[in-house]
């Protein structure tokens, strides 16, 4: 029976903030569980004390059964690491060391060939036997074929970073869901997966046996693979949680309900806290002129001092309280047009007109082309004239290209980076980011750049460097810039994967309040409901508009 316990855990920054408080909560036997809350509230810092690579503060992690664990740093391997470097990372711990200490003794081998070398490489290889590390490796046979299409001996010393990371998650996520780790914990299991990824994912996590505890912000993923939601909640003194008993679909109206009881408690409390105190003034009132009322002074005062000793019930989770100005204004009536325009090497040429007001969400696989075609617009399409230069200090690589694309009278594109790689903003903090200013938008004081940060719960991270910011929080700073920039256009690459729920569905309402043209690349099928405009980018080039979301590359409703 393989389960998680998470008992009253608590665990403090390095600056003494609490992060955590009494958080608590259970994985049962095959359950799939899912971790959400706003960013910042230490979800990734919670699976980390799971898994044990942080020691909590206080409570205590009990886990029957194997643990496997994908964290957040799958997805973006840039550095010399193998497809076999990646798999190891995530294998057993006895495969783990036995795999280590053989790839330790092959570089002794290569460096002296005496005896002793030999019998230590030898060993090694014996021990990676009876560790199981030959019958893994039939395991990521299966695992490359499936993620890669070529076997585990072709594909072992390929680079990871020659992978993209949807690549490099579906690699990690088939190995764990194939391993013997009867307990998995993903930390944003489906960032950087295209839909058909998702899918996938959502199936595998449906039929595996395992025990799954796993951090997403993707509500479709949440309502079709989720049979539990723990929900961590910002407090005074830390995050604490709460677990709803059901799947993503009656969450909404189960934490509101919820709430509102806690409401009621709290209200009752202070009425009852009211009266009793009133009684006990009124009795010392008495008291100070009329001696037998000294005793029920007393006892009065005994029963608001235990009354207050016991406390109030618990509070009402703070709201984050996230609120999107994304401004525009009027520009001309075609936005952007696109004749023949082709991406070398990756679609074939296509037209497309583009309106004022216009809701696109651009779909497709990744490799398909559509961060290419949204880069090629923030810079200004393929003639750009000043008046349609970007509107950030974001570098934006050049796309090479046929065919042309020119964007409107009046249009100022704005451009969300999907890996939020802003060297722009490195190594400053958040208020001298909004202090100083740039070309495009004009600095600020104190006290209106604080406004602008609480308006984006980032209030409490004025101080930090970007930096250090979470992805999430990374991302609520880059639409608050493109807010403060007067764009007309917003390019928005994947803006969701980071974002929390309550971020994401501000930004939907901001986007849908914004006089102006947006065009969003995006996985999130949720959000993508929200716009009015397809276009779908094929694995094969073609490019076509439908008049809904088209996650099925082979289905064409109308091509253009």
């Amino acid at each position: 029976m393989a389960h998680i316990d998470v008992a009253q855990i608590d665990y403090y920054l390095s600056d003494g903030r609490q992060l955590l408080n009494a958080a608590s909560f259970r994985v049962g036997d095959g359950a799939k569980s899912a971790l959400i809350g706003p960013n910042g509230t230490g979800k990734t810092t919670l699976l980390r004390i799971v898994a044990g690579d942080l020691k909590a503060d206080a409570g205590a992690i009990t886990l029957s059964g194997s643990l496997g664990v994908m964290r957040q740093f799958i997805g973006q391997v840039r550095d010399e690491s193998t497809v076999r470097d990646l798999l190891l990372s995530v294998a057993p711990t006895a495969i783990r060391a036995a795999g280590e200490a053989v790839d330790a003794a092959e570089l002794a081998m290569m460096e002296r060939d005496d005896e002793p070398t030999q019998l230590n490489y030898a060993q090694a290889l014996a021990d990676w036997g009876d560790s199981g590390g030959y019958d893994i490796e039939t395991v990521w046979d299966e695992v490359t074929m499936s993620a890669m299409g070529m076997p585990y001996d072709r594909a072992q010393y390929r680079a990871a970073s020659t992978l993209s990371g949807g690549e490099q998650k579906r690699l990690v996520l088939e190995a764990l869901f194939r391993g013997p780790d009867e307990i998995l914990l993903l930390d944003e299991p489906d960032n950087y997966l295209d839909v058909p990824g998702k899918r996938w994912l959502e199936g595998m996590l449906n039929a595996s046996p395992k025990s799954v505890l796993f951090v997403s912000h993707d509500r479709e993923l949440l309502a079709n693979a989720a049979d539990r939601i723990i929900t961590l909640e910002p407090g005074a003194l830390g995050a604490t949680s709460w677990t709803h008993g059901a799947g993503f679909n009656s969450y909404h109206q189960a934490r509101q309900d919820r709430n509102l009881r806690f409401e009621e408690l709290r209200k009752r409390w202070d009425e009852d806290h009211a009266k009793l105190r009133e009684l006990m003034l009124m009795y010392k009132n008495k008291a100070a002129y009329n001696d037998s009322m000294a005793s029920r002074y007393q006892a009065a005062q005994t029963r608001l001092r235990k009354f207050e000793e016991a406390g109030p019930p618990q509070a009402v989770p703070i709201e984050q309280n996230v609120n999107m100005r994304l401004a525009g204004g009027r520009t001309g009536k075609r936005a952007v047009v696109a004749t023949k325009l082709e991406l070398t090497g990756l679609m074939k040429p296509f037209d497309a007109e583009i309106w004022f007001g216009d809701r696109v969400a651009v779909l497709g696989s990744n490799g398909s082309g559509k961060s290419h075609f949204l880069r090629l617009l923030a810079g200004g399409g393929t003639d750009p004239e000043r008046e349609h230069l970007p509107v950030s200090e974001v570098v934006i690589d050049a796309v090479p290209h046929t065919g042309k694309v020119k964007l409107g009278a009046r249009i100022r594109p704005g451009f969300f980076a999907q890996t939020h790689l802003r060297p722009d903003l490195q190594g400053r903090t958040l208020l001298e980011i909004l202090h100083r200013g740039d070309e495009h938008r004009d600095g600020m004081s104190q006290e209106p750049a604080a406004r602008a940060l609480d308006r984006y719960g980032l209030a409490k991270q004025s101080e930090q460097l970007f930096e250090s910011l979470s992805g999430g929080q990374q991302a609520r700073l880059q639409i608050l810039l493109l807010e403060l920039s007067g764009a007309t256009l917003l390019l928005l690459d994947e803006p969701t994967d980071n974002l929390d729920l309550h971020s994401a569905e501000a930004l939907e309402k901001g986007i849908d309040a914004f006089e102006g043209t947006v065009i969003a690349v995006t996985h999130d099928r949720w959000f993508a409901r929200s716009f009015d405009r397809f276009f779908v980018f094929r694995s094969d080039g073609k490019v076509y508009e439908s008049d809904q979301p088209v996650w099925d590359e082979t289905r064409v409703v109308r091509q253009r």
